[in-house]
């Protein structure tokens, strides 16, 4: 029987398991409790999002920015994807 973590936990088994497999108490939680949740998929694949070729230059070069890559103000587009990947 797993042990009672107190109402924090909503699925002492999972967070036991996770635990026991090196997670953090903090990560160990947030995903026992997603699972423990009908409105939560943790498994599911987040947030959609465009792929890199499908943003400007500009959107690009904005995001590389945010990341601080050096030399982004020199690269191309491509250049910019592949150092958008590599972070």
């Amino acid at each position: 029987m797993p042990k009672d973590h107190g109402p924090s936990i909503k699925d002492d088994a999972t967070y036991e398991a996770l635990r026991d497999d090196g997670y953090s108490k903090t990560k160990a939680a947030r995903i026992a409790n997603a699972q423990a949740s009908d409105d939560q998929n943790p498994s599911e694949k987040g947030g959609k999002a465009d792929a890199y070729e499908d943003w400007t230059k500009d959107d690009l070069y904005d995001r590389a920015k945010e990341l601080d890559i050096d030399g982004r103000s020199d690269m191309t587009k491509d250049e910019l994807i592949s150092a958008l990947r590599s972070q």
